[in-house]
């Protein structure tokens, strides 16, 4: 009954949209748009003086006998109600906003978990010739030194991609580069069989194309992650993704001996090789480089992740010379290659330990591989949550990455030194579980720090560092069927010991969880 004192117009006090339901504050845009309106609609109603002009005074009361002030008071009273109501439905809109977006999966979760399955595949595929090259040496008559050239064949072709990769990651956007690692490597996979019939040149040949794949995984993973990843979340993030890593080597190592001994070795390169036509399938339609370019993220998420990132602008250029003028960045490189070389002679070698040393046949073999790698993959999603949890109980980002990867080093050191004092199997097997876990913390440690560090370069300084990892991973594995002719396994384990020491030392002098790449 009061509303006839309102003025009919206002430039500053929009006329409220009706949405089907009557209620105003709504618009074709859903609960963001209603926000929106309801708030401008808010600010207006603040802004508006609805006072009327009074009229001239004749003594304390107007002509006709009444007070104008009150009818001032009257109109201050309907504004408050108005603005009373505005608030109440933006409440509700908010409440609406908050329950859509609680039933919607985050995207950045679903990207974390395609990386992670890309990352099952890419160490199903790897490990897979650590138990076939057993049935395939005693086909084709190859000696321990033969059997370490080819293992190491595949980190030719790894080796040439990890810096490419990241520069193509941080340049075109890491979906194109790991969606074209996943199809490269799956053909490679199944093309080892017929590779290896035509002959040892043609096999090794294959092995170096399939690590050509593998080579740009880890960059693009590592660029796509740093734009849709909080700082927050990125040790949980990060761990997730390379516990697929390790899931992959459970799933490999468990499964490639029963499809040898159902359909020969073979069957274990095209069934593998297959799986990565189904990744790629659900990546292309589903997968985007950046939430930028994500058309159904939430607009809260998108808020989320770029009020956190610290990637900025997109790489035109790489500056080499600065980055190469850091001494943590040089900690990483080091660092990366003395973890990796116990890391990889762990991954092709372990069948082959358990048995030649411990005396398990093939399927035995691949089922106690297993235990170290499921170990890890638990260990991975600790750890990444322990540092997370620290963090944003204000521990700095340098000691909790030192924290992680002293533990990935002294760990997996003192485990290796126990092997050459147990006497039984089973101990045997307990501590390369032991030795794998600890290992693992490495997630939350050396392989987070590139984004810590530089999170625009985050790709290049993966392929930098993965480099020095890979020829580790060169080195290490050739080095090993050299030592095994002419020495022993202690002696394999008395060289990787030595080297996690060394990066002990490097990483906890020389590294930082500071920015320190703009």
């Amino acid at each position: 009954m009061l509303l006839h004192l309102l003025p009919l117009s206002c430039p500053r006090c929009p006329a409220p949209e009706l949405r089907p339901g009557g209620r105003p504050g709504s618009a074709a845009g859903g609960p963001w748009a209603r926000r929106a309106g309801g708030l401008a609609r808010r600010r207006a109603l603040r802004r508006t003086d609805l006072q009327p002009e009074t009229p001239p005074r004749r003594g304390r009361r107007g002509g006709d006998g009444h007070d104008p002030h009150a009818g001032g008071a009257l109109l201050e009273t309907v504004r408050r109600l108005l603005l009373a109501k505005e608030e109440a439905d933006a409440e509700g809109d908010e409440e609406e906003e908050e329950e859509e977006e609680q039933a919607q999966f985050p995207k950045r979760w679903a990207i974390v978990f395609l990386c992670f399955s890309a990352f099952l595949l890419c160490n199903m595929d790897r490990v897979n010739m650590s138990i076939a090259i057993l049935p395939m040496s005693a086909e084709f008559g190859w000696n321990p030194q033969t059997v370490g050239l080819i293992q190491s064949s595949f980190f030719w072709g790894y080796l040439l991609t990890q810096i490419a990769g990241g520069i193509w990651a941080d340049t075109v956007g890491g979906k194109t580069v790991l969606g074209f690692g996943v199809v490269w490597w799956s053909i490679a996979t199944a093309l080892t069989p017929i590779a290896a019939q035509l002959g040892l040149p043609f096999l090794l040949v294959v092995r170096a194309f399939m690590g050509i794949g593998e080579g740009v995984a880890m960059p693009a993973m590592n660029n796509i992650l740093s734009k849709w990843v909080p700082v927050s979340e990125r040790s949980r993030s990060l761990s997730l993704v390379y516990s697929g890593m390790y899931l992959g080597s459970v799933t490999g190592l468990a499964f490639s001996p029963l499809l040898i001994h159902k359909f020969g070795w073979p069957s274990v390169f095209y069934s593998f090789g297959s799986l990565g036509a189904v990744w790629v399938t659900t990546w292309v339609t589903k997968a985007y480089s950046s939430p930028l370019e994500d058309p159904g993220i939430s607009a809260a998420e998108k808020k989320l992740i770029i009020s956190q990132s610290t990637a900025g602008e997109p790489v035109k250029t790489i500056p080499w010379k600065l980055i190469l003028s850091k001494p943590p960045v040089w900690a990483l490189i080091v660092s990366h290659f003395c973890h990796n070389w116990g890391t990889f002679i762990l991954l092709t070698w372990m069948p082959t330990y358990y048995n030649q040393v411990l005396k398990f046949n093939l399927m035995e073999s691949g089922l106690f591989c297993v235990l170290p790698w499921f170990t890890m993959a638990v260990s991975a999603n600790v750890g990444g949550w322990i540092a997370d949890t620290l963090v944003s109980r204000g521990v700095s980002v340098t000691t909790v990455r030192k924290i992680m990867q002293s533990i990935g080093f002294l760990g997996p050191a003192f485990f290796l030194t126990q092997l050459s004092h147990v006497n039984s199997p089973a101990m045997a097997v307990l501590c390369m579980a032991c030795s794998q876990g600890t290992d693992a913390f490495s997630q939350s440690g050396l392989y987070s720090n590139h984004q810590d560090i530089g999170p625009r370069y985050a790709g290049v300084l993966l392929g930098l560092s993965n480099t020095a990892g890979v020829l580790a991973g060169v080195f290490g594995t050739a080095a090993t069927g050299y030592i095994l002719q002419h020495g022993s396994w202690d002696n394999v384990f008395e060289v990787s010991v030595v080297l996690y020491l060394v990066g002990t030392l490097v990483w906890n002098v020389f590294s930082t969880g500071e920015k320190i790449l703009d």
